[in-house]
């Protein structure tokens, strides 16, 4: 009861009351209604008493039921009156929990076009990443292959160079040899014309000796060019290494970034399911509290038109009626208020 009295406060608080209007609290009516008994039992008490007292003024017998009607209709009008504010408060209410959810609706829009354009931007900056690293690894496979070209040309050249240096040195050994066992012909034949030759003999050597130098700086180009091919193919094969590390990075990057795209898309779908879903939800519950509110406002007036011997009661009914149909819309608000949480703390776990 304190409850009730309460809510109907809050309600005429929020509607706004007159100067001079009252506000009644109604218990639960009984299975049967003893108020007419009372007020029927009183009058008549009251008319035995006064038709003892005044049996000689007609004119006060006839005016007192007519007082009593004017009471009943003025205490009908009240009930009336504060089913009407009750409707009106009822209204009010309905009215501020449409806007708010509709506030939570373009709420929820708002933050799903963010979402969407969060996730476009991020698109964007992957499918930029890719490219560039499509770019780098393209550019990496030209500088490959030019290094790798350069390489082999340099290992063809060495080798000509090698093969020519290896029969210089062949014709060389050979010119020695020969003119080895020519010097030891001539130094045979000659003996003791050895002076004479002397000079010859010393150019000779002097060839040899130039010739030996020769080959010597010949072994060296040919170590150094040994060793810078060797360089280079340790150069390469550390080419090759990084080059197959990077494609593996980059096929790595490139799965993960296609399956974070799925699931992102695949989360986008549901979500935008279960917005339609629930729009449609909170659209259906708004017809459902517009059917009742026209319900309730047929029955008050049909309340008010079809006024009879028991107005009373009917009236308490459409009052504990009213009462249970708020209750149920208070509880059906609840829940739209929870789901909207719920929407909302889902949409900030994503």
């Amino acid at each position: 009861e304190l409850e009730d009295k309460k809510k109907i406060q809050n309600l005429l608080a929020l509607v706004g009351t007159d100067a001079g209007e009252v506000t009644y609290f109604c218990k639960e009516p009984p299975h049967k209604v003893t108020i007419l008994q009372k007020t029927i039992q009183a009058v008549g008490e009251c008319e035995q008493s006064e038709s003892s007292a005044f049996k000689a003024d007609p004119k006060i017998s006839k005016r007192r039921p007519s007082r009593e009607r004017k009471e009943s209709s003025e205490h009908y009008q009240r009930d009336i009156q504060t089913l009407i504010l009750q409707v009106e408060a009822l209204q009010a209410q309905l009215g501020e929990q449409t806007k708010l959810s509709r506030e939570q609706i373009e709420g929820l829009v708002e933050d799903r076009r963010i979402h969407l354009e969060e996730i476009q931007v991020q698109h964007q900056r992957n499918q930029n990443k890719i490219k560039e690293l499509t770019k780098n690894l393209h550019h990496t496979q030209e500088l490959l292959y030019e290094s790798t070209k350069d390489f082999l040309q340099l290992r063809s050249e060495n080798q000509n160079k090698e093969k020519s240096w290896m029969l210089e040195k062949d014709n060389l050994m050979s010119k020695i040899k020969q003119y080895r066992v020519q010097c030891k012909k001539k130094e045979d034949k000659i003996g003791k014309v050895l002076p004479v030759m002397h000079e010859s003999h010393h150019a000779q050597s002097e060839y040899i000796k130039s010739l030996k130098d020769k080959l010597v700086q010949e072994k060296k180009l040919s170590n150094m060019y040994q060793e810078q091919c060797i360089s280079l193919e340790e150069e390469l094969a550390r080419i090759r290494e990084e080059e197959g590390m990077r494609r593996e990075i980059f096929k790595d990057r490139t799965n993960k970034m296609g399956k974070r795209l799925q699931i992102m898309t695949k989360r986008y779908e549901t979500l935008e399911r279960r917005r339609i879903l629930e729009v449609e939800g909170f659209k259906t519950d708004i017809k459902v509290l517009r059917q009742k509110l026209k319900d309730l406002e047929q029955m008050l007036y049909k309340a008010t038109v079809n006024a009879r011997a028991n107005q009373d009661l009917a009236l308490l009914c459409e009052v504990r009626d009213s009462n249970r149909r708020a209750h149920k819309i208070q509880g059906e608000l609840k829940n739209l208020k929870s789901k909207v949480f719920g929407l909302e703390n889902e949409l900030r776990l994503c």
